[in-house]
């Protein structure tokens, strides 16, 4: 078997050499690896301070119609022929022309692709990209984004409430959601007829070498330490974090997991090769669709991770009005409605419950969709990390996926 490349971050690079020059054990590893997670998340840290900070590039939008949007895979309305309605009625409406491009598989690899050109403000071949809320803090934090004009986005006023100020971009300033979800476990209904209630499930010994994992590791390694009794959103440590991930590795050694994959996990349960997986909630609704129900999903009953993408404009893109224009389109409620419809996800815009039921009751009463208070109960957000516990976590994560 040929060896896995590193992960595209340079510090989180360096931290799994060192453990692995020295032998270090991932103990060790999130102990600091003598002091060098450290000194390397304060130089991450210091790489976004004010002194380095890229300068916005110059808005092109009052003589360039053009929005260039990088997004996830299966996650805006599509039509039989390919077409995106939304996207169509939208450049009809404002005579804006989007580029729509499915680049994202996972916060990660995009990071990983785009990282050098943002640190020098550059355009990285996108007006706006949809990431989830970590990886736009990280973002925000380093200076790659660029301050949205609310007076653009008069829609932003249909936004939830309890997402207009979060901890990562306080007021909004750099974000707005395009859509939330859970990260949940699903299983093929022919093969597991009796279906999967929890984490522990997918160890069972019938599922060797058919289970995959996401490469999200707030979404993998949150259902295992909720799966282990820890509220990930509240005070945990290296301890806690440590049992999931000696969880995860003794599976992943073991021949348990077969794959640990971002967007791409849906082939491998189209073809069989895992039977069972963490996945995302809005993308079984989709599989399910396109070839048949033959999965069941469910937030595991020890609790399941919740959280947004965000929209968000890249330092170097020379769009800003134009995607100020489209994000104020998508927050009317009544196209809000219309692609909640298709990617059945968790919509941020209030009063696109009501326009669903225009369209489909029984989508408005969907808990995917429109979750109601019990079934967020159900769900927690990861909590923010700081600087040294990102980089001493995502080291220790990644070298699971090196086989370490």
């Amino acid at each position: 078997m040929l060896p896995r490349p590193l992960p595209a971050d340079p510090m989180v690079q360096q931290l799994i050499r060192q453990a692995q020059q020295a032998k270090m054990g991932r103990r060790t590893l999130l102990a600091g690896a003598g002091g060098g997670a450290a000194a390397l998340a304060l130089a991450a840290c210091s790489s976004g301070g004010a002194k380095s900070k890229p300068t916005a590039a110059a808005d092109k939008s009052a003589t360039s119609k053009l929005v260039r949007w990088d997004n996830w895979a299966l996650y805006i309305d599509v039509d039989d022929a390919g077409n995106y309605p939304t996207l169509q009625a939208f450049e009809a409406e404002t005579g804006i022309k989007v580029e729509y491009t499915e680049a994202v598989d996972d916060n990660n690899t995009y990071y990983g692709k785009v990282k050098d050109q943002l640190a020098l403000g550059k355009d990285i071949g996108a007006d706006t990209v949809c990431l989830t809320d970590w990886m736009v803090g990280r973002m925000i934090r380093f200076g790659y984004t660029q301050e949205l004009d609310h007076a653009n986005i008069p829609n932003l006023k249909n936004l939830f409430p309890s997402l207009k100020d979060v901890g990562f971009d306080p007021g909004r300033k750099m974000s707005v959601p395009w859509q939330g979800g859970f990260a949940g476990i699903c299983w093929n209904k022919e093969k597991l007829p009796g279906g999967l209630t929890s984490v522990q499930d997918l160890w069972a010994p019938e599922l060797k070498g058919r289970v995959g994992v996401l490469s999200e590791m707030r979404d993998t390694v949150g259902l295992i330490m909720l799966d282990q009794g820890v509220d990930i959103s509240g005070d945990w440590g290296d301890d806690e974090y440590n049992a999931a991930i000696d969880e995860l590795s003794k599976q992943v050694s073991d021949g348990q997991v077969r794959n640990i994959k971002g967007n791409a996990y849906k082939e491998d349960l189209i073809n069989e090769d895992t039977l069972a997986a963490i996945v995302w909630s809005g993308d079984i609704v989709q599989l399910n669709a396109e070839n048949g129900d033959k999965w069941g999903f469910s937030v595991p009953e020890k609790g399941g991770t919740l959280w947004n993408d965000n929209f968000l404009v890249p330092i170097g893109a020379t769009h800003k009005k134009n995607v100020e224009t489209l994000i104020n389109y998508y927050y009317d409620p009544a196209v809000a409605a219309e692609v909640a419809a298709y990617v059945n996800y968790i919509t941020p815009v209030v009063g696109a419950k009501e326009a669903a039921m225009a369209i489909d009751p029984e989508l408005a009463n969907n808990q995917l969709i429109f979750p109601d208070e019990a079934t967020l109960k159900k769900a927690k957000v990861f909590r923010n990390l700081s600087g040294a516990e990102e980089q001493k976590y995502d080291a220790a994560f990644q070298s699971i996926l090196l086989g370490s």
